[in-house]
This record gives structure tokens, sequence and C-alpha cells, in this order.
């Protein structure tokens, strides 16, 4: 599925200039490594006067005659390169940074400096794709607002791994909801049979002691037509996101709004019970909308208008039946029915850490300023939540619904 016609040196050159990572003074002080003394043993062979340089002439020579121990690719950003030095001299350091892709400063300037020689050429141009390809291409576009961006993407997904979380994650859910189903008797309005309160992965104010119950209850839901939109969008808007930026980030994202949905309930509606996995899935769509709207200009998805649309009204629907649910008669007085408040919570994380995740594609956010400020903000959140719980229920004298 990874295999693409080769993209040209315009699309590698472009992808690496926006793909390598900015890093300190520190980057280029490091010693060689085993590799770099490889390329050194040659630079010298064309550097009789032990100059410290060679003409990009050599340079070029000898990546043709080693081409074979390069990647395509590489082969072919690094050719781009040999032909952009005006002074026609490049340095040992320079040569070593190419040779071994190293990320330093200096070779992203290499880099930059070779891409604005080269003529781009859109990805929507390429024809005689197959349909895995024609897939990736149309990931790309949907997430990605930069065409530097999405022709490194295409060029480099392997789909290896898959987009594991969010099928795992959309699995679990519909196996957890059939088997309450089943033990129910019960699969609309699930929420409603005076049992359903009592499976231990609800959040449940009486409970909420038990830490679990604040993620495990996005595995319960209040019926088939919550679970169906929620499944819905997270498989539509979450696994492309998953196979443009990794498990690891969606997956934060996800997670951190399930978490800040239940505590927002504990703090906001603190008598309501909470079930579904909205607060993961609108953190996920929420930050989605959010970088569309952010990088409209750059955003080329076809009909992204009537997309946004469509979400907005899909989001709409689902809050609106969690806010006529939570204040419908509840069957089991006096516990209400589950909170809508953690679709808030979810739409918060989504624009916040959500954004900056999918802002910076291929970058690590460990640099990112906004995203320790976000990230600060997060962890206060959370601690002002615990703290909330631990105090504020017996402060106010809440008379909370009995456990079931």
């Amino acid at each position: 599925m990874g295999e693409h016609p080769s993209p040209g040196p315009a699309v590698a050159a472009g992808a690496e200039a926006e793909r390598i990572e900015e890093l300190g003074p520190e980057a280029d002080a490091r010693p060689p490594a085993a590799p770099e003394d490889h390329w050194k043993v040659l630079f010298d062979q064309c550097d009789p006067g032990n100059t410290g340089y060679i003409s990009s002439g050599k340079f070029r020579s000898l990546l043709e005659s080693h081409s074979a121990q390069l990647d395509p690719h590489k082969r072919e950003v690094l050719l781009a390169l040999a032909d952009s030095h005006a002074d026609g001299q490049i340095c040992y350091q320079d040569f070593a940074n190419l040779m071994s892709n190293k990320r330093s400063n200096s070779f992203r300037q290499a880099i930059l400096q070779g891409n604005r020689r080269l003529c781009s050429k859109a990805l929507l141009e390429e024809k005689g794709l197959n349909l895995s390809q024609r897939l990736i291409r149309h990931v790309a576009y949907e997430t990605l607002p930069r065409e530097i961006d999405r022709k490194w993407y295409y060029d480099s997904y392997t789909c290896c791994p898959p987009p594991w979380f969010m099928i795992t994650i959309t699995l679990l859910e519909v196996a957890f909801f059939l088997y309450n189903g089943v033990s129910l008797d019960q699969f609309v309005l699930q929420v409603t049979h005076p049992r359903y309160l009592q499976n231990a992965l609800v959040y449940h104010p009486q409970l909420r002691a038990q830490a679990w119950r604040y993620l495990t209850y996005i595995f319960m839901h209040a019926g088939i037509e919550h679970l169906g939109l929620n499944v819905v969008l997270q498989l539509l808007v979450g696994v492309p996101l998953e196979m443009v930026h990794g498990a690891t980030r969606i997956g934060l994202v996800y997670v951190a709004g399930v978490v800040a949905g239940s505590l927002a309930v504990s703090v906001a509606d603190m008598t309501a019970p909470v079930v579904g996995s909205s607060g993961g899935v609108y953190a996920l769509v929420s930050a989605h909308l959010a970088n569309i709207v952010m990088n409209w200009s750059g955003m080329k998805c076809q009909f992204k208008l009537l997309r946004m649309g469509v979400a907005l009204i899909c989001m709409s629907m689902e809050f609106g039946r969690a806010v006529w649910l939570r204040f419908h008669p509840s069957a089991y007085p006096p516990c209400p029915h589950p909170s809508f408040v953690a679709h808030l919570g979810g739409v918060a994380v989504g624009i916040t850490l959500g954004v900056v995740v999918l802002r910076n594609y291929e970058q690590r956010l460990q640099d990112q300023s906004l995203w320790w400020i976000f990230v600060a903000m997060y962890t206060i959140f959370v601690l002002f939540a615990v703290f909330w719980n631990i105090f504020a229920y017996t402060l106010l004298d809440l008379k909370l619904p009995p456990p079931p």
C-alpha cells in the first residue's frame, strides 16, 4: 500500500524541506557517528589537499557512484542540492549532514536552498495511481493544509503500522454495547434500563473515587442512536487523522478529551452520571474543524464547506440528543440521566491541545511553546478537578443520587 511512483526531486526535496526539525546549536557539535566516518573517507579522497571543501561536481560524482547505498528519493534530493550551491563548493560538515540526513540547521538550510531551485508539481496532478494510492492522496488533502506536507506524506506513508488505535477503540465500544444489549435485552435508549448504571464502567458521582470510571465510561453508550453517531464521526474523522499523525498523537487528543469530559461533568454537573465516547470524539472533530478553518486557503479537500456543514450537523444532533436526555424525566429517580457536559470538555481539548497536534505535522511537539502552554492549562484543570472532587462535594453539602 505504501508503494508509489517516484515523485521526482521536487516532491522529495520539498518534503524534506518542511520535515526537518530545527535543533539547537548542540546538534551540529555532536561527534560524527560511524556512518559519517565512512563518508569522511570518501570526502578525503575527493579533497587531496585537505582544504575541507569539495566542488559540487565532485559531490555529484560521489552521489552517482554510490547511488546504490542511498534511498532513491534521498538521492534525488541530494542531486538537486548539488546543482543548487552557487559557490560551487561544499564543506565537509554539510557533506556529512547531507549524506547522513542529520537534522541540523545547516542541513535544513541546504534543503531549503535546493528546494527553491526546483519546480513544484501539485500532488493532484499525479496520474496513473491505483486505488490505495488515490486513497492516501485523498487522506493527505483531507487533513494537511500545505502541498509540501501532502507530498511528503504521500511519498512516505507505508500503512505500517495501520490506524490501529481508532479501529481498536471503535471495536471495543461496539463489543461492549452488544454485550450490554444482550444482557439488558434492550438496544435503544439502554440508559433507561433500571440496571444500566450498575455497570462498573459507568461514571457515577457517588462512585467518583473509583478513578477508572473517568476513562472507562466511553465503553457505555446511552443507546444505539448514541453509539452510531459517535462511531461514524470517529471513524470518518479519527482514522484519516491517525493515518497522518499517528496513533500516539491522535490517541493523546482522544484520551485527553475523554478525561476532560468526565472531569468537566464532575465540576459543572455534579449530580449526573456520564456515558459515551463523545468527549474523545468531539476533541478530534473540533480539532480537525478548527484546523480547516485556520488554514482555509491551504486546505484543498473537495467540498470542504459541505463537509464542515455535515460534521457540524452530526455534532449538533448528537449534542441535542444529549441535552434532551439530560433533562428528560429519569427512569430511575432521583438519579438523573447522563450529562451532556462531557461534549463541551472534549471541544475545549480539541481547540487547544488538538489544534497544536494537527498543526505540527512531523515536528516535535516538545519544541512548540504553545504546546507547553496548553499542556500546563490542561494539567491545572485536571488538578483543580481532582481537588474539587475531594473537597467541594462535602463543602457544598450536595445531595447526590444514591449509588446504583
